[in-house]
């Protein structure tokens, strides 16, 4: 893995930002809910052991990573608190992840069987997915659930710790959808036996905008990050404090006649004289090709992104000639205005979680406050 760490472009992360979010979260939940920070995809692109430090001392009782692999790294970096694999891992690696006290996720009883011919001596911890409408993973009705409870139950391997499901439109105003999917997991919880230690709903759109269905556990992912999940669709009940920033400089200024292009395909042409100028960041560092034609920050003016954005390097029009050095930001506040992740991903007609997680590993974090 290259960081580069002799060129300017960087990503700046705000610790207070993500601990304010975490502790105003926490304001609104009950005194026995916990908040569990996911941490999965380096933390959305903001540094995964950092992050998790970050929500430690905030308050956070636990972590929810994507693969074990992300679970192994945190054990390695010193966390001792629940950690769970929130996707399907191969049950083969079942006897690692009870050795290093990590919970997998279960969503069959075909897995369960696979599993326990791993198991020698540690008893692996388990939460079982319910799929009640997102349709990845899960148990899907109460006659596989109930299988599952009793193998575990007539086997010693297994400690049946929790039960989730995940909401698929728990960030859009339209509830219809999302209140089937409730209707659908109090029909499979009512089917067990036994109330597992761990019931988790709730991501972050569901513990913003539908608390009353919380759980013991917030899985708290995006809106750690001060991101809105729903994009802009709802209005949060607290102002969320983004905690990511994207900067570079100038780093080669120019200027160009009328007729002179600017980049592959020559997509952009002058048509006086222009100064431009060059910015060391591409679509290899996570800055979508398609940005062609928004703007960056120099000095508190939007600049016009010209010209296609190249693997390493991208060109902008400046207002006048500037110094090579000049700060630029593609993220954040520069002056009196802003560009949030929300517009990059807008423009990029995507989501905002896409754009910070696809931030290459090349762009050092650094870390503030």
């Amino acid at each position: 893995m290259v960081i580069g760490t002799h060129r300017p472009t960087k990503l700046v992360i705000d610790r207070q930002a993500i601990k304010t979010n975490i502790r105003q979260e926490m304001k609104r939940l009950n005194d026995d809910t916990e908040i569990w920070a996911v941490v999965k995809a380096n933390g959305y692109g903001h540094g995964m052991v950092e992050v998790a430090t970050v929500a430690q001392a905030a308050g956070a009782t636990g972590f929810c990573v994507a693969i074990l692999d992300e679970a192994l790294a945190l054990r390695a970096a010193g966390f001792t608190e629940p950690i769970l694999v929130l996707g399907i891992t191969e049950p083969q690696a079942a006897e690692l992840a009870a050795s290093q006290q990590i919970s997998l996720t279960v969503g069959s009883l075909a897995w369960l069987e696979t599993a326990a011919t791993e198991l020698h001596q540690t008893v692996l911890q388990v939460h079982f997915a319910l799929d009640t409408g997102m349709g990845r993973i899960g148990f899907q009705t109460p006659a596989q659930l109930q299988a599952a409870e009793a193998y575990i139950t007539e086997h010693s391997k297994f400690n049946l710790a929790g039960i989730f499901t995940h909401f698929a439109t728990a960030d859009e105003a339209d509830t219809a959808y999302f209140e089937g999917q409730v209707k659908k997991f109090n029909t499979l919880m009512a089917s067990l036996k036994e109330r597992p230690h761990y019931v988790h709903v709730s991501n972050s759109a569901t513990s913003l905008w539908h608390a009353a269905c919380n759980g013991n556990v917030i899985r708290f992912g995006v809106a750690m990050y001060g991101l809105n999940p729903s994009g802009g669709e709802l209005r949060p009940p607290y102002s969320l404090q983004p905690a990511l920033r994207l900067e570079s400089t100038l780093n080669f200024v120019k200027q160009v006649h009328a007729g002179d292009g600017i980049s592959y395909g020559a997509t952009y042409k002058a048509t006086k004289d222009e100064w431009i100028g060059t910015i060391p960041i591409g679509y290899a560092d996570g800055w979508p090709r398609r940005m062609q034609g928004f703007h960056v920050l120099i000095n508190g003016e939007y600049c016009e992104i010209v010209g296609r954005v190249c693997m390493d390097q991208l060109m902008v029009r400046l207002p006048k000639e500037l110094a090579v050095g000049t700060k630029v930001t593609l993220v954040g506040q520069n002056g009196l205005h802003a560009i949030t992740l929300q517009d990059v991903a807008t423009y990029a007609e995507t989501i905002h979680y896409e754009i910070a997680c696809g931030f290459a590993t090349r762009v050092p974090r650094t870390y503030q406050n």
